[in-house]
């Protein structure tokens, strides 16, 4: 499916200890091989935060007061304005992750905390290709996505129970 390299700019960051999180390489292959053959440059930023960023983010954006597991904003830049100079498009969005819920996840559904995380880095870089799970077809077609993506990375199905 390959159409060439990816061009990528990922920006990871990290709001809290990185102890025992995953490394800012890894998160940026979880994102090359969710865009590769489907987007040929990007730019986008991966932020590591703790349960009171992320609770805040998703009152704020989403209306839901606790935090979530993974959060994607896609870069919305209105017509006529000027960006700065050495700007490049596509600038895709940002991907937010929480790492105390994706932990806990990891933990309450016995998955290895790396494939937790590959699957919501996947999950949340689709979102910011415009894929979404709002109906049952979009969310089979999404999830069977996610699992090739994954199974690429030779990380097993997310959506069984046990990694």
């Amino acid at each position: 499916m390959t159409q060439g390299p990816v061009i990528l700019e990922v920006s990871v960051s990290y709001a809290l200890p990185r102890a025992g999180l995953p490394s800012a390489v890894s998160f940026r292959k979880w994102v090359a091989a969710a865009l590769d053959g489907r987007i040929r440059e990007a730019d986008l930023a991966v932020r590591i935060v703790d349960t009171k960023e992320g609770r805040a983010l998703n009152r704020h954006y989403r209306g839901k007061d606790y935090a979530t597991n993974v959060l994607s904003f896609p870069a919305e830049i209105a017509e006529g304005v000027k960006m700065p100079k050495g700007f490049k498009m596509p600038l895709l969005g940002d991907l937010v992750i929480c790492a105390p819920v994706v932990a806990r996840e990891a933990r309450e559904q016995k998955k290895k905390l790396a494939s937790h995380y590959a699957h919501l880095t996947v999950h949340g870089a689709l979102h910011l290709l415009g894929w979404n799970h709002e109906d049952d077809r979009e969310a089979e077609a999404m999830e069977q996505l996610e699992r090739e993506i994954l199974a690429e990375l030779g990380i097993n199905d997310p959506y069984t129970i046990e990694d």
